[in-house]
């Protein structure tokens, strides 16, 4: 991944790990254990899934750059069907707390969508990749030839 890839990652998965922390320690105080628990899975799937969604569509946007909105609409779509999915799956678990899991599932999610915007407004993001070499002048400072066809007449 490029660097900017990397920081945009970290500047969504840093605020993520931390409000999973918050809900992690708050989950633990009001249903013990298995709330700490849940809220812990709850962050890592945030963190994983929303991690390999930024990934793939960083992979698109370089690859098939005019696929990007769409596969950014249907990323998010996926990942929010896959989220509930998962949801359903552990309802009746055991493991953990499914409250605690669900509303840390909900909240490292807003949080992730949220950090993952702010980072992609404040990185400087080339919309068009420069040449190596010039092309609006030549080596000798003369004007450059006019590549489209000219009518005469």
């Amino acid at each position: 991944m490029p660097s900017n890839d990397v920081r945009i990652l970290a500047q969504a998965a840093v605020p993520t790990a931390a409000v999973g922390a918050v809900a992690a320690v708050i989950s633990g105080m009001v249903a013990g254990g298995r709330g700490a628990v849940g809220a812990i899975v709850a962050t890592l799937v945030v963190i994983l899934f929303m991690g390999i969604g930024l990934y793939v569509l960083q992979r698109t946007a370089k690859s098939l750059p005019h696929l990007f909105q769409a596969m950014g609409l249907m990323l998010y779509t996926a990942q929010i069907l896959l989220l509930f999915i998962f949801m359903a799956a552990v309802k009746n678990t055991t493991l953990f707390n499914p409250r605690a899991f669900a509303f840390t599932l909900l909240a490292g999610t807003l949080v992730w969508i949220a950090a993952q915007t702010r980072a992609h407004m404040k990185a400087k993001i080339l919309y068009v990749e420069p040449e190596s070499g010039s092309t609006t002048t030549s080596s000798k400072g003369e004007k450059p030839e006019n590549s489209g066809t000219r009518r005469e007449g």
